[in-house]
Formats: structure tokens, sequence, C-alpha cells
């Protein structure tokens, strides 16, 4: 996936207008000014003159740091691509009688999948007459879906399709991460935890014990 450039924005002397409307560091309206006069005030706050909204009648300038803005800007748009991600059908191919680290490769490569939000299909693929075993394919397919049960859930349970098996695992939801946790421990009320009595004296305890 491509990354979408961000806007160009056009700093101190890049900005040729006439005259810009300058919002201060503080976020203060300072009025209506002179590109040149803009740009002399923002330097002598060591700091750049930013044209925020180029479309505008005139153009809005912004003193700030230019640094600081194009860090955040990136910042901004880095979480939105994460939003943006495109959820993807990986396929993993195995064989019946597929070798150890084969089937070790192929796992991680389907946990990387998953972890990257795609789903992922599983596809055993039977040659010959191996098709008489699908039952090593069925075992197969568990043991892949077992391995990965901690980020996936199975949408399409294992199915035949001529001579393939296939199954399709999608990642499992994100959960929210919740203040208190419905299973953890009540804190102690206050009668639980009000001081101990006092211990009784000798002659209490005994005209508790006997009773007439």
């Amino acid at each position: 996936m491509s990354t979408p450039k961000l806007p160009e924005v056009r700093v101190n002397e890049r900005i040729r207008v006439p005259q810009v409307r300058v919002i201060g560091d503080d976020g203060t309206q300072v009025g209506v000014l002179a590109v040149r006069e803009a740009l002399t005030l923002a330097q002598s706050k060591g700091l750049d003159l930013v044209e925020v909204s180029p479309t505008a009648r005139p153009p809005v300038c912004r003193i700030m740091d230019y640094g600081k803005f194009k860090y955040e800007q990136n910042r901004r748009a880095r979480k939105a691509r994460k939003k943006q991600h495109q959820m993807q059908l990986k396929e993993i191919k195995m064989r019946p009688k597929i070798e150890g680290h084969d089937y070790n490769f192929k796992l991680e490569h389907a946990r990387e999948f998953l972890e990257g939000r795609d789903k992922v299909k599983l596809t055993v693929t039977f040659r010959g007459r191996e098709i008489a075993h699908q039952e090593i394919g069925h075992r197969l397919i568990q043991k892949v879906i077992a391995s990965l049960a901690d980020i996936s859930t199975v949408e399409s349970p294992p199915r035949s399709e001529g001579r393939t098996l296939t199954s399709v695992l999608m990642p499992k939801q994100k959960s929210t991460p919740k203040a208190e946790s419905r299973d953890s421990v009540p804190a102690p009320s206050a009668r639980t935890a009000a001081p101990a009595a006092r211990p009784a004296s000798p002659a209490t305890r005994v005209e508790t014990g006997s009773k007439e």
C-alpha cells in the first residue's frame, strides 16, 4: 500500500503573497500584516511563519516551531494509515506430510499475517493416493488452529474442495481494557475493614462459654 503524500506546506520565505492573517504562537489573533513584517515577527521569537490556510483571503499563517508541526503532522498521518488498513486474505499452503522445520516456517508466517490484521487461509493439498487419508490433513489444520488460537478465531472451519482441504482464520478483535475486571476481588467493605474488637477479658470469655 503506497504512502499518501502530505499536503505541501509553505514556510517562511516560500510564502509568496503580499499580506497574511497572522495567528501568534500563543493562539492570539495578531491581525493582517505584510508577509515580510509577519516573517520578521516570527524570526524575532526564534520561530517559523507557517501557512496553515492557503485558500483563505488573505492566507492564514501561524507563528510556530515548524519542526514540531511537521512531526505532529507525520504522527497523525501514520495513525490514520493504521486505521485505514484493508484486511487481506493471505494463503498458507501445506502438504499432509510436512516436515517439522517447514511447518514451523509456515506457522510463523501465518502468525505474522494475523498480527498484521489480515485473514489467513490454510490450504492442505493432497497428491495421488494421499487423498485417501484426508484425516492427516484435518489433524494438520487443527494443529495450526490450536497453535494460533491466542490471536485468531476460525471464520471458516476445515472443508474439502476437490483435492484440497481449507480453513480460514481471522484476527481476534482487540479487546478494550476495562477499568476493573469483573472477576477482580472486591475491596473490603467498611464493616470488614473495621479494626478488630478489643480482646475480651478472661471473665467475659468464661461467661460466653457457659450458658445456663
